[in-house]
Parts: structure tokens; C-alpha cells; sequence
């Protein structure tokens, strides 16, 4: 029964207004049309090419293929529901209408229960969308239509759950930007472990159905619940609206307020990327956008953000260099892959809102009418958030350092170290040129962040799960060599080509180490430099129309 107080659905107008605005946009089709045609082309070329199929056996190819492709919309949906929902209620305080919202009838808990629905129909349509093609694998055998219907279960309990994570992490931050990064952050390890649950469970049917349809839901609903209720006391006791000057933080109150991690800037390393507020004149000759961007834009909105992204990323990173560094050494790296990860989530935060920032507070126009040219405008602001996003990343290279210092298998594998160390180094650089290439052709802070990360994802993720792809689907060996040939973009492929001998491999001496793929590893970096030659000219082009247009 509906009721009038705005938590039913068909009178909710906040859900109303959303699904009008989201639903009736080109993207909306353009991108349902576009995962079907992919979730189509897969299946077509993963069909059995046999004349004859013996459905008695219950072929294990079947069973592959449905597991990749659960596992698939799992990963895209972990991707795609942050960004949907990370923005449900900072998109509100960044257009300046997040205090019209709280003076509406509506009690908070319909705010959120419209924004959470919202957000989660148009990829609920996605995985619904699904159902046909996943109907077509059933007859191949192999899978019952249970264990179909509770992978849809868990599917759609933990789309419901990450949406809620973005909604819970958008009531906390005024900007959507750091609000998708933090979610991130805190959905990798859920979707980490839900792969290797669902993998693990693989040859015991029964079991993952039970945990997918008794566990899992029993587990998300609760914490979905508790977000919420936690996300509408929040709304109903808004601590940061009001007057415009409250986006400047008091950092002395902040840090005796603070729980957990205290970040200092007058000490050491915090200084290193958040150095303190300067109360001396600048130098003469120093760049003006770069002493603000450093001193006082960095810490703009508090140090929330950069403390919570800190302390996740260090408590991952001490079980993982025990696990990948000093137990099981031929993983090791999977180490660097993480450090790759976080700098993928948290660099571009730094930079891809840059130049989109000074266009949506709408003082780009002035920046440009000053006697600074768009070049020192573009080292300055580029610098600040390439810095800041490199000692970020340098606080879990420590750990590896230390890992690979203390471990004496690693002192015969020098190629191996000097690989670990180097692709994140060049994946900081090309994940920095891309972000800020993006601020300076976007005109708004989020698509130019999505922007980035989808071009990071075609770049990096593509090449790998096209290998993973072919080598299920056993594609023919000239496939798996253009496969291999466009793995050169990927820093992961590059990881995994490097040489590793009987110390690391934890074998004896006797056994073959593993050679690598060196052409691969070079290609990799050769690429690199490729693309960050590209995204200079476009920045080029770019700023010499800036230019033109300041003058």
C-alpha cells in the first residue's frame, strides 16, 4: 500500500524527477544497446562450432562460459554502480540545490530511498537485459536453471549493496569526485573477494548456491540498511551547508575532531603533499597557480578524503605484502598490480578536475585574462596534482620496498625488481597525462573523470580479458597472437612477462624458470611513451586555443 509520506515509489518525486531525467537521455540507450551488442558477440563467438553436442555429458565448456559470463556483469556492475550513485546527493550540493531538497517535505529516508532506486533501474535494466542470452546457454548443459537464478540473486543483492556504498560515501563529501574514489576504494576489496568466492565454489554447486541465496543477501541487506539509516541522520543534521565560506575547512578544528589518521603538513611526510598553508610573501618568479593549487586547494574541502583513501590502502597493503612478498614470492606481482589499481582510482581524482574546476566555479575566463600563459597555468596545476598523487601511490611502494629489501630470493631477480618498481612508476605518469588531457576537453569534473577511467579500463583491463577470454573460449592460436599483440597497452600484461627464476618460483634448481616475454615488457613501455606523446599534442592543440581565446 502506497503511502503519502514519500516512501512509496510511485510518490516519491524525487524518484520521479530521477528516473526522468536519466532514463530519457541518449546515453541511456546508446549504453544498453551497446552491452547487449557486446554480451551478444561474446556469446557468439564462445558458441560450441561442433555438429553434434552430447547433452548427456554436461560439458564443463558450458559451465565456463556461464561463469564468465556472471563474473563479467559482476566486475561491470562493481564499476558501473559507483557512478551512478556517487553523485545521487554531492551532485545536489555541487549544483547548490542540496538545502532546496532538505527544505522539501519529503522525510530523508524517501531522499535516499528515491536517489538509491534511481541510481540502480538503469543498470538493473542492463542485467535484466541479460536474461535472454543467459537462456540460451541452459541447453548446453552443465548449469541448472538454480544456480542461474541465484547468481541473478547475488548479482542484483550486490549491485543494491555498491549503490548504497556510493549513496552512504556521496552524503559525506561536497564533491562527487572524491565521493567515486572513496567508493571505489571501499567496493575493490567486496568485489576482490566475491571472484574468488564465486571461483572458489565452483566444483560444489550446491554449497555456492546456498551461500549465494542464504549468505550473501543476509550479509548486503543488513549493511544496506545500516547505510542508509546512517545516510538519512545525516540529511536530517547536515553538518556542511549553510553559508559558501564553509568550504574552506578549519584544518586545527578538523584534526582535533578527526577519528583515526591525523594528517599534519607542517611534518614530515604529510609535508610532501599537502606541505602547510604558506604566511609568507611568494618568491619572485614562482607560479602563483601552483603555490594556490598546493597551499590551499588541496585541502579546499578537508582532509576527509585524502585520510580515508590512506588508511584503506595501508590496511590492504600490509596483508598483501606478507601474502605476495614474502609467502607466496612467484605472486609477487600481484603487489605492484595493487599498487597500479589504487593509483588508477586515486591519481586522477588530482587532476582530471584541474581546468573543469575552474570552468564550473566559472573562473577559467578570469584565470585566462592574467598575465600567466596557459602553459604556466597547465606545469602548474599539473605538477601539484601529479605530486600529490605520486606520494599517495609512494606510501604503498614502501611496503614493497621493504618486502623486497628483507627478502633475500629477490637479490637474484633484479630484472623481476627493477620491473616491479618501474610499470607503476610509468603508470603514474600515463594515468596523469590522460586525467589532465581530459580536464582540458571536458567541461564538467565528472564525465571528465569517467573520461579517464574509461580510457585507463580499454587500456589496461581490455588486453588481459581478452587473453583470459580466448584462453576459456580456446580461440585459435592466430587469435591468441593479436590478443597478445594488443597487450602492449596493458601495464598487468607487462607484470606477468617478467622473468622470474627457481628462488622466486619456489622450485628447485633443477626445474625451468619462468623466461618472460621481454618484447612485451618493452613493448609496454614503448606504448606508454606513445600515448603520452599523443596526449601532449591534444594538450598542445589545446592550449594554443586557450591561448588565442585570451587574447
Amino acid at each position: 500500500m502506497l503511502i503519502s509520506t514519500g516512501f512509496g515509489l510511485r510518490s516519491n518525486p524525487v524518484l520521479q524527477r530521477e528516473l526522468m531525467v536519466n532514463l530519457r537521455t541518449n546515453r541511456a540507450f546508446i549504453l544498453l544497446a551497446v552491452y547487449q551488442i557486446l554480451l551478444a558477440a561474446v556469446t557468439l563467438i564462445a558458441w560450441p562450432s561442433d555438429e553434434r553436442l552430447d547433452l548427456t555429458q554436461n560439458p564443463p565448456s558450458a559451465r565456463r562460459l556461464v561463469d564468465l559470463f556472471f563474473l563479467g556483469q559482476y566486475v561491470i556492475a562493481s564499476l558501473i554502480a559507483p557512478s551512478f550513485a556517487a553523485g545521487a546527493i554531492s551532485g545536489e550540493k555541487e549544483r547548490q540545490t542540496y538545502e532546496m531538497l532538505l527544505a522539501s517535505p519529503l522525510r530523508p529516508g524517501a531522499i535516499v530511498l528515491g536517489k538509491l532506486v534511481a541510481a540502480l533501474t538503469h543498470l538493473g535494466l542492463l542485467i535484466v537485459a541479460s536474461l535472454p542470452i543467459i537462456v540460451l546457454f541452459l541447453p548446453l548443459g552443465g548449469v541448472s536453471v538454480y544456480e542461474v537464478a541465484a547468481a541473478y540473486l547475488g548479482l542484483f543483492v550486490s549491485v543494491i549493496l555498491f549503490g548504497s556504498i556510493g549513496i552512504f560515501c556521496s552524503s559525506y563529501f561536497s564533491r562527487t569526485s572524491n565521493s567515486l574514489v572513496v567508493s571505489y576504494l571501499v567496493i575493490l576489496p567486496l568485489v576482490i573477494g566475491g571472484v574468488l568466492l564465486w571461483q572458489t565454489l565452483a566444483f560444489d554447486g550446491l554449497l555456492r548456491l546456498k551461500v549465494v541465496v542464504f549468505v550473501v543477501p543476509a550479509f548486503a541487506i543488513a549493511s544496506v540498511i545500516l547505510m542508509s539509516a546512517a545516510t538519512a541522520g545525516r540529511m536530517l543534521y547536515p553538518p556542511d551547508v549553510g553559508s559558501e565560506g564553509k568550504d574552506v575547512i578549519d584544518l586545527d578544528q578538523e584534526a582535533a575532531e578527526a577519528v583515526g589518521l591525523v594528517i599534519q603538513p607542517d611534518q614530515f611526510p604529510d609535508r610532501l603533499f599537502a606541505p602547510p598553508r604558506r604566511d609568507t610573501l611568494m618568491e619572485d618568479g614562482a607560479n602563483p597557480v601552483y603555490d594556490k593549487e598546493i597551499h590551499g586547494e588541496i585541502f579546499s574541502q578537508g582532509t576527509l578524503m585524502l585520510r580515508l583513501v590512506i588508511q584503506i590502502s595501508i590496511m590492504l597493503a600490509i596483508p598483501l605484502m606478507g601474502a605476495l612478498l614474502f609467502w607466496q614470492t612467484q605472486l609477487s606481482p600481484w603487489f605492484s598490480v595493487y599498487v597500479i589499481v589504487f593509483n588508477m582510482l586515486v591519481g586522477p581524482v588530482f587532476l582530471a578536475g584541474t581546468m573543469t574546476n575552474e570552468r564550473e566555479r566559472q573562473t577559467l575566463d578570469l584565470l585566462l585574462t592574467t598575465t600567466l600563459s596557459p602553459w604556466k597555468i597547465f606545469w602548474g596545476k599539473f605538477v601539484v596534482g601529479f605530486r600529490v598523487a605520486f606520494v599517495l601511490t609512494s606510501f604503498l611502494v614502501w611496503p614493497m620496498l621493504l618486502g623486497v629489501a628483507l627478502n633475500p630470493d629477490f637479490y637474484s631477480n633484479w630484472i623481476l625488481v627493477a620491473g616491479l618498481f618501474a610499470v607503476p612508476i610509468m603508470v603514474s605518469v600515463v594515468n596523469a597525462v590522460v586525467a589532465i588531457t581530459a580536464s582540458l576537453y571536458q567541461s564538467r569534473t565528472v564525465m571528465s573523470l569517467m573520461t579517464t577511467y574509461v580510457t585507463l579500463l580499454v587500456l589496461y583491463v581490455v588486453p588481459p580479458g581478452l587473453s583470459v577470454l580466448g584462453k576459456t573460449l580456446r580461440l585459435s592460436e592466430s587469435a591468441m597472437q593479436w590478443i597478445n599483440a594488443f597487450g602492449v597497452t596493458s601495464p598487468f600484461r607487462a607484470l606477468f612477462s617478467l622473468p622470474m627464476n627457481s628462488a622466486i618460483l619456489r622450485v628447485d634448481e633443477t626445474e625451468a624458470s619462468f623466461a618472460g616475454q621481454p618484447w612485451l615488457v618493452l613493448g609496454y613501455f614503448l606504448c606508454s611513451f606513445v600515448i603520452v606523446a599523443i596526449a601532449a599534442g591534444m594538450i598542445s592543440v589545446r592550449l594554443k586555443r586557450l591561448g588565442t581565446y585570451s587574447e
